[in-house]
């Protein structure tokens, strides 16, 4: 289930948080997550402690980096990277969207914790499905692995081209009464949709799968969009997941 703290304006999913593992998903109200003294802001007051901030390049790839020492700074940028993946404790990993599909993965058995960005393009690219196939490089087993689609634009305000949607189409024909509807006229998609198909795809159990409710671009109160605000000044949320130990 996602849920709103009490304490902070965040929402974080009940099937990921508890015990040595903390993950957000934060609000406009917090700020621009671009910003590194946002991120870094918020896990002060929210007391989370960290050896390393691990924030991707994120460029609209299916790259995935893996974190398996402590051999960066004490803030990472992984170059041409929207996924990364740790096995180690006091790391945090944070991704930011606005529009796009953030999600969370965290296999409670055997501490794997991941992050990773898809918009169309990392989507297209299955790259939900490489997070999955990354973790299990760590020691994840997939019965174990639960994962968290956060805050993104949903198909009601997520018009697409012909040329787009024909490339949807020859990868992801079987699914298509699932991702996409009409109005209007105008194709519309679903990212999240695809993602949790993706996800479901790669063996995780749905009942591991916590789905967001909301969509960025309806939610101006709450949330930053791309779509919905590029012409003017815009932010990003932040999504991240820590393990403490």
């Amino acid at each position: 289930m996602i849920v709103l703290s009490e304490d902070q304006p965040y929402f974080s999913s009940s099937l990921i948080n508890g015990g040595s593992v903390f993950s957000a998903f934060s609000t406009r109200a917090l700020g621009d997550g671009r910003s590194h003294f946002t991120i870094t802001s918020f896990l002060k007051k929210a007391a989370i402690s960290y050896r390393l901030l691990v924030k991707p390049e994120q460029v609209h790839s299916a790259n995935i980096t893996l974190i398996t020492a402590f051999e960066y700074p004490a803030l990472a940028k992984p170059e041409e990277t929207d996924g990364v993946i740790t096995n180690l404790a006091q790391v945090v990993l944070a991704v930011v969207t606005a529009d796009c599909v953030p999600l969370l993965f965290y296999d409670k058995k055997n501490g794997v914790i991941g992050a990773s960005h898809q918009g169309w393009r990392g989507s297209l690219k299955r790259l939900p499905q490489k997070m999955v196939d990354g973790m299990l490089s760590l020691g994840a087993e997939k019965k174990e692995i639960c994962a968290a689609i956060g805050p993104a634009i949903n198909d009601c305000c997520y018009d697409i081209d012909e040329n787009r949607y024909i490339s949807f189409m020859e990868e992801f024909e079987s699914f298509e009464r699932q991702i996409f509807h009409t109005r209007k006229g105008t194709r519309h998609l679903s990212l999240a949709r695809l993602n949790f198909l993706l996800l479901t795809q790669s063996g995780l159990a749905p009942a591991n799968i916590d789905f967001f409710p909301f969509c960025t671009s309806c939610d101006s109160e709450r949330f930053f969009s791309y779509r919905r605000d590029s012409k003017r000044n815009y932010g990003e949320m932040f999504s991240l997941i820590a393990r403490r130990v």
